[in-house]
């Protein structure tokens, strides 16, 4: 078969059977038959992989920064809350840790005003806005990311 051939065979299996049209494409890669390979659904392939990477521990972070917010400024749900909202910090950070890369992290450190503004966002709802948030981040990413820090009170 030739190479225009079984790259459009290739193309056609991702439309059909994108589990098999991976496996295909890795078996490719290993022989190293890169002229047979479905180029532009790779591509995507790893773009998306790439942005699934960065919303994930984007929204780790999210989930961090909504629970220290709890923590930290819902006083009068702390004592009902407190122990469980801490139980969830450090969930969050462990996942967080288990996928971060230096890359990751600096897109953190990028994006963390804008994931914070999510956040700020939640928990005003969460709290029917009876509880005065700061506008802007009072954690530095590597408060955040520290499994042991936690506000003072």
């Amino acid at each position: 078969m030739s190479s225009i051939n079984s790259s459009l065979n290739l193309k056609n299996l991702y439309d059909i059977d994108d589990a098999q049209w991976l496996e295909e494409t890795i078996k490719l890669l290993k022989n190293k038959e890169f002229n047979q390979l479905d180029w532009d659904n790779l591509i995507e392939e790893l773009e998306d992989l790439g942005r699934e990477k960065k919303n994930a521990v984007a929204s780790l972070l999210e989930q961090v920064i909504r629970h220290l917010l709890f923590l930290h400024y819902w006083t009068i749900e702390s004592d009902y809350n407190a122990v469980h909202w801490q139980g969830e910090i450090y969930n969050f950070r462990i996942q967080l840790k288990r996928k971060l890369t230096t890359n990751l992290r600096n897109y953190l450190d990028d994006e963390l005003s804008s994931i914070y503004n999510d956040a700020l966002g939640f928990v005003k709802i969460k709290t029917q806005n009876s509880v005065t948030f700061p506008s802007e981040c009072p954690y530095c990413l590597e408060q955040l990311l520290d499994i042991e820090w936690l506000p003072k009170e």
